[in-house]
């Protein structure tokens, strides 16, 4: 049975939890993926209880083992840019096509206060999921690597 479960900065998470969660993501965001230290570095950041951070974390658990999860940061930019911005989405691979990824945008889009916005590589098959939530594409995204 599927068990969906929500972590956010009032929740406290232990430095395991997220250990847990960042294992996850490592392995199953797959070529899409950060370096593992970087994956710790968004969830102290969305779980952090500072003001000027936060965000939240969604999981499906199955048996007790995460089987997706997500992670949503706040901006602090809200009028200019969306307030948030989902940074992470993976579903474990055997449990791909199971309404799972879409579970888990529908629970995150309702516990976000206000606009969302995400980065998806062209080639990512989770771009439809995204798209048929009502994402929309209106700019390029330009990156300048220093």
């Amino acid at each position: 049975m599927l068990k969906i479960e929500t972590l956010s900065a009032k929740d406290q998470a232990t430095y395991l939890q997220k250990k847990e969660i960042a294992d996850f993501l490592f392995v199953h965001l797959e070529k899409y993926g950060d370096p593992h230290r970087y994956i710790m570095k968004c969830l102290d950041y969305a779980l952090d209880q500072a003001v000027d951070k936060g965000g939240f974390v969604v999981m499906v658990r199955e048996n007790g083992n995460i089987v997706g999860v997500v992670v949503l940061n706040k901006t602090g930019m809200s009028g200019y840019i969306p307030e948030n911005i989902l940074v992470y989405i993976a579903v474990d691979a055997s449990h791909r096509g199971k309404g799972i990824g879409k579970k888990l945008m529908q629970t995150a889009i309702e516990l976000a206060n206000g606009d969302i916005a995400l980065h998806v590589e062209p080639d990512n098959p989770a771009k439809g999921l995204y798209e048929s939530l009502g994402f929309t594409n209106k700019y390029l995204e330009m990156r300048l690597k220093k």
